[in-house]
């Protein structure tokens, strides 16, 4: 038997608990399996009867810890504990107390008896399960008669805790009972379990005020009253939860705990009843009066202030959160405040040392400014803030402001601080921004709905003063970086733009407000008036600067490039430059080394220009920078300059010139001064001349280093003559199509980065250049940092910078914070991609600066990135090409740029995946971050999130949900949200419920995160244009998502295969794009009840569908989406079918992937383009339909596709296929000629392991770049050598053969078959003989 004996008041409780706690252990671990139900029944009881000991434990606590007031009289009922009948008795603390320590004994001892009896040979466990359940009857018996008994008005005039310290122990008590009773699931459901955290969250409040206010030293009776207030307050709170726990199953007590927890909150615990409220008030006052050893106090207890300030910044949110139809400038100052607070929270939650350093006026100030902010706090009401606040509550939350903000200031030099402004936004594109709300407002000025009641000639005349204010800004561009006034013009046409924005926004969204436009219509008449005055001061620089520009005169930046410059790994590179400089055609040719910037293109140039095979193969040698800032006499000066100072040129002309045999190395010097000085004076076609003659009948090499475009390359070109005599222009880029502009049929050499061998001999090389070799013992990390400079020579050379000024016991915590801050802080680091960045055009710099929310190390999917782009608003309109294409272009000139780097192509040769260097991305960061575009959130660094107070972007990286709860991120002006593998799934929705309060929210990417998706949640987000979400298997899209009319891609991650419901609303989005489910085997299914009425999704492009009925329901749901190019089809029904599915009519379709229709025939369009077919088993005698598309170039067939052991390609077929790949296949012999393959260029596979060999024709076709086996047979391999012979004799050297050891390993496993087989057959045919010799 378990010892129980105990003689403490709370011991038993303990000893109750643990009892209960062994006793689920010891029949989980030990009891033999045959006894599992009995297991679940007895862990069941002792679940419940837990949660009604810790129910009684606080209980006890109370009625032990209350004392008589001593300032009262008697009360009927109480006065008689003292005049002896049997319910006074009843009802004194002591008797209350011993009953329950009496009742929580008696389970002890019941469960030690049961217990005992099992031990004795108890055949099941029921001994101890029926007096689990008696136990519960007597909890339940208990609560009806003696808790319910317990009249809690009375016994509170005349008892109470009477210290704070005791109350706030009561409070964690029943809090902690809240807890346990959420983790009950099989009793308490999902809509109590909510009502349950929210009354502990409020509990938890009321504690926080207690212990601020005692911390605050705040006046007896003040303190006094809000301890009785908070003492009623949690005791009814407790008592609710008795009664709700004890009566479980009694429906009645079930439908009432709702509203009558509700109830407690409204009345007794939020400042909405009057009396509340002024309490409340008065004690944060009274706080503010006493300072006795105030600061001492909270240097202490500085915990105190926090939770409290945590406290009012809930009540703050709930406001915002559940109210957010609020004037913009009411919601502006509510942000500002909940920033001030949440600084201070992170500030005093930090390291005691920096709190140590603030003077003692400084924390008494954040008291008084923590106790007004409560004030200002729980004096707001809903329909203030709707209407406007008070002028007193004004006045009040203005000087809080001012406060905060002198705090901010001074704590600033400790710890960094946040923004001041909260209405903040984006600075990049601001002009192509203000286009999109001109677009936006001319609508609304045409539109005749009446859904927003803006009257007409007000949209009207705002949108003529923004017309003419960026006719205004659009002159201005480049002389507002050197004018300070201007540069203040131009940030507040943007603030009062878009503060348009919101407005219309928001009144778009259901949330407008009577003349909510009628300050700022004042305010941009303002800001007109004071640009047109601008305007006229400056209109003749204007035009000057226009007409002077391109004449513009820059000093001449004679630069000799460094030869001595460290070179490593990169010896094949030079070799490969010097043979195309040095060999090849006589005619002048154009060499360029293209690169993403750091990578050493320059480096790799100076390397050539100084070898001496150069030297001596030139008579003349040049180096320009061209860069990104040039003019045409700048760039002749440089190359004259350069080959009168090169010796060798110098040398050459002595030769010639016996003048200048007698003159030493300073008179020679003053010569060339002065002729230099002489051609500053001439100009551009006098030097261009002067170039040409000095170039004419030599050979020579320029270098162009740095080149961004075509213009620079034009002003030069006729200064270049054309001897035929092998002289060459290198040139270094980051555009790789630049040497295609110079010269169409030119292949510019692309320079790859370092491996990491190399990147540690270089590394090594700028470290150790003494010793030549690096110690042992900083072998390691030297190797480490080199990986992390991902093989760009610049970084390197920039980390060895670092690395060779600081302690060599230092390097490993270097090594450790490469990532994070050497590439953020090293200015120098940054400086070469800035200048890329400045140099974009401004509708690709959020392009670019969008690659700042991807993560580290981490491939892009090219689709959903230009997808994001279309939501955002990024891809502007063109004319004759679609938002997909127009985006595609824009991709494609961030790669030309070398600003990213296509990891993965496309069969058709498109990008497929993509990446950025971590060097750009870092860049792409910093500086989103800095013009508000966007902001990052890593990990669990939530809580102590200081960025841009209300960003419009935001990105929230690997985290768990209790750091995102834990936060109080609260961003109203939000309009993108990118969550990246969010861990505990299964809280999410409840996070991202309370994070999207904004009506404003355009993209959310949830990524792989369960989310739910309802009616509810769906209504918020009016504003969404692209939604990527994970739903639950039995999850489906409600109704409502028709709510959402400006949705353009709609994504769903299933876990599971099978079809996505579409709701008959769907119809109504007129603006959907893409309808895409990311997993295998899925689709979504269109409603097909009443199609004929329905409207056409004329604009969806993109589509993945699922059928699970007849095929008639295919064709009608295709006749409703004439502009698909993109279409995946999976027949989820699992059967045969007969048929013919017509997809003729699709004339835009380019892509089409079909799976499991089996039995069934296509029509295919005649523009199809790629094709993917698998599991439809067809024979293939049918493929000739496919064969004979005309445009089709993509073929791929996968498992099932066709069946049948001879593929036969008929004369005709397949004319134009470049890309054809067979995956597992089971077709033995493959016959074609030579017409099938002539535009094929690359030929996969995969697993066809049946297969004989390939078509032997294919060694005449011209155009085969690529050959890629996998999971093949011998004969096959060696067919593929054969054609491969073929191409080499036809000159063709280049084509690539990729064979898999899978292959080899087929070959070896067939042959240990054959083996084993033969082998077999032996031993059998010597047993035959065996047996025949005895008989």
């Amino acid at each position: 038997m378990m010892n129980i004996s105990s003689s403490s008041s709370t011991s038993c409780f303990d000893s109750a608990l643990d009892y209960l706690g062994r006793l689920e252990g010891n029949f989980t671990k030990k009891v033999n399996w045959q006894f599992d139900s009995d297991i679940r029944q007895l862990c069941s009881h002792s679940r419940k009867l837990k949660v009604g000991i810790r129910l009684l434990k606080t209980f006890h606590l109370y009625v032990t810890k209350c004392r008589r007031r001593s300032n009262q009289g008697t009360c009927l009922g109480y006065d008689k504990e003292n005049r002896g009948d049997a319910k006074s008795d009843r009802l004194r603390p002591s008797s209350i107390s011993f009953r329950i320590q009496d009742l929580v004994m008696g389970i002890l001892l019941g469960l030690d008896s049961a217990f005992f009896r099992f031990k004795q040979g108890a055949s099941d466990l029921s001994h101890i399960n029926c007096e689990l359940a008696k136990i519960e009857e007597n909890m339940r018996c208990f609560s009806e008669t003696d808790i319910e008994e317990f009249n809690i008005t009375s016994w509170l005039l005349y008892y109470s805790l009477g210290d704070s310290q005791l109350a706030m122990d009561f409070i964690d008590s029943i809090s902690e009972n809240l807890r346990h009773l959420c983790r009950v699931e099989d009793e308490v459901d999902e809509a109590q379990r909510i009502v349950l955290k929210i009354l502990e969250k409020k509990l938890m409040f009321l504690k926080s005020f207690i212990g601020f206010a005692t911390l605050q030293g705040c006046e007896v009776q003040q303190s006094k009253d809000l301890l009785v207030h908070v003492e009623v307050a949690a005791v009814n709170a407790a008592s609710l939860m008795c009664r709700y726990w004890f009566q479980i199953n009694n429906e009645q007590v079930h439908n009432e705990m709702k509203p009558e927890i509700f109830e407690l909150i409204h009345k007794k615990i939020d400042p909405i009843d009057p009396q509340v409220r002024e309490m409340y008030i008065n004690v944060l006052a009274a706080s503010k009066l006493s300072r006795s050893s105030y600061t001492f106090t909270m240097k202490e207890n500085k915990h105190l202030v926090t939770e409290f300030i945590d406290h009012l910044l809930q009540s703050l949110m709930e406001l915002l959160e559940s109210y957010t139809s609020f004037l913009v400038p009411v919601k502006d100052q509510m942000l500002k405040l909940h920033q001030g607070l949440r600084f201070l929270v992170i500030f005093l939650s930090g390291q005691q040392e920096k709190f140590d350093e603030l003077n003692d006026e400084m924390k008494d100030l954040i008291g008084f400014v923590v106790s007004d902010a409560g004030i200002v706090i729980v004096s707001l009401s809903v329909n203030e803030m709707k209407e406007g606040l008070h002028k007193e509550t004004d006045l009040a939350l203005s000087h809080l402001l001012e406060v905060l903000k002198l705090i901010i200031a001074e704590v600033g030099h400790i710890y960094s601080a946040p923004s001041s402004s909260s209405l903040t936004f984006p600075r990049t594109n601001e002009l192509g921004s203000l286009d999109s709300l001109l677009e936006t407002l001319k609508e609304l000025a045409s539109s005749t709905a009446a859904s927003i009641a803006f009257p007409n000639d007000q949209i009207r005349t705002i949108l003529e003063d923004l017309v003419f204010l960026r006719s205004f800004l659009g002159n201005v561009v480049e002389q507002r970086k050197r004018n300070e006034k201007l540069q203040a013009l131009w940030s507040r046409v943007m603030k009062v733009a878009y503060s348009v924005e919101l407005e219309v926004d928001f009144a778009l969204a259901g949330d407008q407000h009577e003349h909510c436009l009628d300050a700022i219509a004042r305010d941009i008449k303002l800001v007109k008036i004071e640009a047109e005055e601008i305007y006229d001061s400056i209109r003749y620089d204007v035009e000057t600067q226009r007409l002077t520009k391109i004449t513009i005169h820059m000093p001449a930046q004679v630069t000799a490039p460094t030869f001595n410059e460290a070179l490593v790994g990169l010896d094949d590179e030079v070799e490969s430059i010097i043979d195309r400089l040095t060999r090849g055609s006589s005619q002048l040719d154009v060499v360029a080394i293209v690169g993403m910037p750091g990578l050493g293109k320059t480096t790799l140039a100076n390397n050539v220009y100084g070898d001496t095979s150069i030297k001596f193969h030139f008579q003349i040698l040049a180096w320009c920078t061209v860069s990104q800032v040039y003019s045409k006499h700048n760039l002749l000066l440089q190359i004259l300059s350069v080959i009168d100072s090169n010796s060798s040129d110098q040398c050459h002309e002595m030769n010639e010139d016996d003048q200048w045999h007698e003159m030493n190395k300073d008179d020679l010097a003053q010569m060339l001064y002065q002729r230099d000085d002489q051609w500053h004076e001439m100009n551009e076609d006098d030097l261009a001349q002067t170039l040409y003659q000095r170039l004419k009948r030599k050979r020579y090499v320029i270098v162009l280093d740095d080149v961004w475009d075509i213009e620079g390359w034009n002003l030069l070109k006729h200064s270049f003559p054309d001897d035929c005599n092998g002289s060459r222009i290198l040139l270094t880029s980051r555009f790789q199509n630049l040497s295609l502009q110079i010269k169409p049929d030119s292949q510019p050499h692309h320079l790859r980065p370092l491996t990491d061998k190399e990147s540690f001999e270089l590394l090594q090389k700028k470290l150790f250049a003494k010793e030549d070799y690096c110690p042992p013992a900083l072998r390691e990390v030297v190797q480490h940092v080199a990986k992390d400079c991902k093989g760009l020579p610049l970084t390197i050379v920039l980390v060895a910078g670092i690395l060779a000024t600081t302690e060599q016991d230092c390097w490993e915590e270097v090594a450790r914070r490469l990532r994070s801050s050497i590439f953020a802080d090293d200015e120098h680091c940054m400086k070469t991609i800035e200048h890329s960045y400045n140099y974009l055009p401004d509708y690709l710099k959020p392009c670019l600066l969008y690659f700042g929310a991807s993560q580290e190390d981490k491939d892009i999917p090219v689709r959903k990135l230009l997808w994001l782009w279309m939501a955002e608003g990024f891809v502007q309109k063109t004319e004759g090409k679609s938002l997909e294409d127009v985006a595609d272009d824009y991709l494609m000139d961030l790669i030309g740029r070398s600003l990213v780097m296509a990891t993965k192509q496309r069969s058709l040769g498109g990008i497929k995946v993509c990446r950025v260097h971590d060097l750009v991305r870092e860049f792409c960061v910093a500086k989103a971050r800095e013009e508000s575009f966007l902001q990052i959130s890593h990990g669990d660094d939530h809580l102590t999130f200081i960025g841009q107070c209300n960003p419009h972007r935001l990105a929230i990286y690997p985290t768990t949900s209790q750091g995102l709860k834990k936060s109080m991120l609260f961003f109203p002006n939000l309009r993108s949200l990118l969550f990246f593998d969010v861990y505990e799934e299964a809280e999410l929705g409840e996070i991202w419920f309370k994070l999207l309060s904004s009506k404003l929210i355009r993209v959310l990417d949830l990524g792989y995160n369960l989310a739910f998706f309802s009616e509810e949640v769906v209504v918020f987000f009016v504003h969404l244009r692209y939604l990527n979400i994970r739903l639950d298997s039995k999850a489906g899209i409600p109704s409502a998502i028709a709510k959402l009319s400006r949705l353009e891609t709609f994504v769903i991650i299933k876990p599971r295969g099978g079809c996505i419901l579409l709701p008959n609303t769907i119809w109504n989005i007129k603006t959907l794009r893409h309808l895409v489910v990311s997993s295998n085997g899925s689709g979504f299914e269109f409603p097909i009840d009443n199609l004929e009425g329905s409207p056409d999704l004329i604009h969806l492009d993109t589509l993945t569908l699922a059928i699970d009925s007849s095929p008639q329901s295919l064709q009608k749901t295709l006749t409703k989406i004439p502009s698909i190019r993109r279409l995946k089809c999976v027949d989820v029904h699992d059967g045969v079918h007969d048929g013919i599915l017509v997809l003729e009519h699709l004339s835009r379709l380019e892509s089409l992937k079909m799976s499991s229709f089996k039995g069934y025939e296509f029509e295919f369009p005649l523009n199809l383009r790629k094709l993917t077919l698998s599991n439809n088993r067809q024979p293939w005698s049918k493929i000739s339909a496919i064969g004979k598309l005309p445009n089709l170039e993509v073929l791929k067939l996968g498992c099932d596709s066709f069946v049948g052991e001879k593929w036969e390609m008929k004369e005709g077929e397949f004319q134009n296929l470049r890309f054809l790949e067979l995956s597992e296949l089971d077709f033995r012999w493959w016959t074609a000629s030579s017409d099938n393959f002539c535009c094929l260029e690359k030929l996969v596979l995969s697993s066809c392991e049946s297969l004989e060999e390939v078509p032997s024709c294919l060694g005449e076709a011209l155009t085969l770049d690529m050959i890629d086996l996998e999971g093949c047979r011998a004969s096959v391999v060696t067919s593929v050598k054969q054609i491969q012979h073929q191409q080499m004799d036809m000159g063709n050297n280049d084509l690539k053969l990729m064979i898999d050891r899978r292959s080899d390993r087929l070959k070896l496993a067939r042959l240990r078959s054959k083996i084993r087989i033969e082998f077999s057959a032996y031993i059998g045919a010597l047993r035959f003989i065996e047996r025949a010799s005895d008989f």
